[in-house]
């Protein structure tokens, strides 16, 4: 963890505690570094499902092109925290109020999943826009394509490539891409093509996908005679959380990137990464409870839970994490200590799901209640995605670290 963030957690009290603490200086140096790894004509995206905070989206702004958005909510929290930057609506099952809402706000980019969206989308469309005081809707045709074997082996989630609810089958492909490209659906124009068909992929292998996604989409617009503005790869760079030092290359992806670009001179690429941007500015910091034995294995029970950092839980992984030992121990009660060299570390809730990490080495200088624990990888899908009501305990405080901003959380004071 960085300098700011380990003191940030020594310095708060027991009360303060659980809280997610994120380094946003170090969230801007990562998005640099993104940014400059990659080609002119690659336009980047941030998925905002991954960290909807808005000092995130903030912090991200003067790096991205613009947000990806997958419901009306996100739509119009986004709109609120970056007022300036552009949207792109994605997401299967959009309803006609979302996409009302979407066009009045003037989102000018969708992500259509299906013949039906297409047709909902042409006719709300025909009523909200303008002839001659805006410009037509763009329409990117979301396609479930294949994915190579290799791909799908290396992949933690896989969108595409089999039966899945996300995108159109490529079978409607020639069908859809006519009727748009001969004014089949006035307002609606043909930008391109998007596939997002896993997560979880290391650079190669993004790679590879990209290449396969553009030609596929190339060979479908040559056979109609048009002219695509862009294909976008979507996101999916991995985040390895057994390796939290091993970071996905952005310099390889970029100057393959940069090759692809080459070799279709009047193409445009998007790329949609979320994790891969915040997951490193995020950590979840608690303290030890209690320590106790059961059947020869050791658990440290630790304020919180999954119902604040829900991705383990769900990706069935353990999250990295560092002990930070305290000396006091205020209360008048027996301090409980770790005595085996290996621990899980476990949540407030009452069900054996409720782990954090499992048998994770106990440090040199031991562990005990009243130590505070630091969860890494913690700045994407983790509290905006968890169970936060189940049991009703306390929710964390925020704080964010080397940013302007400053706003009070649900507990405790939260500052820049």
């Amino acid at each position: 963890m960085t300098t700011a963030v380990r003191e940030r957690v020594l310095a708060l009290s027991s009360d303060e505690l659980p809280a997610y603490v994120y380094d946003l200086a170090a969230l801007r140096e990562h998005a640099a570094a993104v940014r400059s790894a990659l080609p002119d004509r690659v336009e980047m995206y941030y998925a905002a499902k991954a960290n909807p905070e808005p000092e995130i989206l903030t912090t991200l702004a003067p790096y991205v092109d613009g947000a990806e958005v997958a419901s009306g909510g996100e739509l119009a929290h986004v709109a609120k925290a970056v007022p300036d930057l552009p949207l792109a609506f994605g997401g299967p099952g959009k309803t006609p109020d979302e996409i009302a809402a979407a066009l009045a706000a003037g989102v000018a980019r969708f992500h259509v999943e299906s013949a039906r969206e297409l047709r909902m989308l042409a006719h709300i469309a025909a009523r909200t826009v303008v002839p001659g005081q805006r410009p037509r809707v763009g329409v990117l045709l979301r396609f479930n394509l294949p994915l190579a074997e290799d791909a799908m082996r290396g992949s933690s989630l896989s969108m595409g490539g089999r039966p899945t609810p996300f995108g159109i089958d490529p079978s409607e492909a020639d069908d859809l891409v006519r009727a748009l490209s001969s004014g089949g659906y006035p307002p609606l124009e043909l930008y391109g093509i998007h596939a997002h068909l896993a997560s979880g992929l290391g650079a190669a292998a993004q790679l590879a996908v990209a290449e396969s996604v553009v030609a596929w989409a190339v060979r479908l617009a040559e056979r109609h005679g048009v002219a695509l503005r862009e294909v976008n790869v979507g996101g999916g760079m991995a985040v390895d959380y057994a390796r939290p030092g091993a970071r996905f290359d952005w310099a390889a992806y970029g100057a393959g990137l940069s090759r692809l670009t080459a070799a279709y001179p009047g193409l445009r690429l998007r790329i949609e990464p979320g994790r891969a941007l915040t997951a490193y500015s995020g950590w979840y910091a608690t303290e030890v409870l209690d320590v106790k034995s059961s059947h020869g294995e050791e658990f440290a029970v630790v304020r919180g839970g999954t119902h604040h950092l829900r991705t383990p839980a769900t990706k069935g992984h353990d999250q990295p994490c560092a002990v930070l030992p305290v000396a006091a121990w205020p209360h008048p009660w027996p301090r409980a200590a770790a005595r085996l060299d290996r621990i899980t570390m476990a949540g407030q809730l009452c069900t054996p799901k409720d782990v954090l990490a499992r048998r994770v080495p106990v440090p040199e200088s031991g562990l005990r209640a009243g130590d505070r624990v630091v969860f890494a990888l913690a700045g994407a899908y983790a509290w905006n995605i968890s169970h936060h009501d189940f049991l009703m305990h306390p929710r964390p405080g925020f704080h964010f670290l080397g940013g302007a901003a400053t706003r009070s959380g649900t507990r405790g004071a939260v500052s820049g």
